[in-house]
């Protein structure tokens, strides 16, 4: 069975700083962004070197781990820069899908996202799910 491409409009987001080997099921192209934890930074920089023909909008991001915040925490303090650089000003076809793994949807996540033209949520074993139209993905916010 050939798998399915994977929607550029779909994004994963990894705050689980104990992820780790897990991140090689992720397939390739998908774009994932994950916090670089102690456990999680080596599998990263395997990755980056096995998959070194990926770009930023359809491989791994790392980003700073910082133990003491909490996850929705470290999500809030990411989403400005994973909007930017996965959102118009940056891609044709914006992200209207966000998964993230390791952080509940809090009321300041929710309301942040919902700053950002998201308004469908759904909780999951791991994290949650938040979705937007495309007209919303493709609005330009100061």
């Amino acid at each position: 069975m050939i798998p399915s491409p994977i929607p550029a409009s779909r994004l994963l987001v990894i705050l689980d700083p104990d992820y780790g080997e897990r991140l090689r099921e992720v397939p390739s192209g998908q774009p994932t962004w994950i916090t670089m934890s102690p456990v999680n930074e080596p599998v990263i920089r395997s990755l980056w070197a096995l998959r070194s023909d990926s770009s930023q909008l359809t491989g791994i991001t790392g980003f700073s781990y910082q133990k003491d915040a909490s996850p929705a925490d470290r999500f809030l303090q990411e989403l400005d820069t994973i909007d930017l650089h996965h959102g118009p000003y940056s891609s044709d076809a914006p992200y209207t899908e966000l998964e993230v793994v390791g952080a509940q949807l809090t009321p300041s996540v929710r309301s942040a996202l919902a700053k950002i033209g998201f308004s469908e949520f759904r909780n999951t074993p791991s994290g949650f799910i938040a979705l937007r139209s495309d007209e919303e993905a493709i609005t330009r916010r100061d």
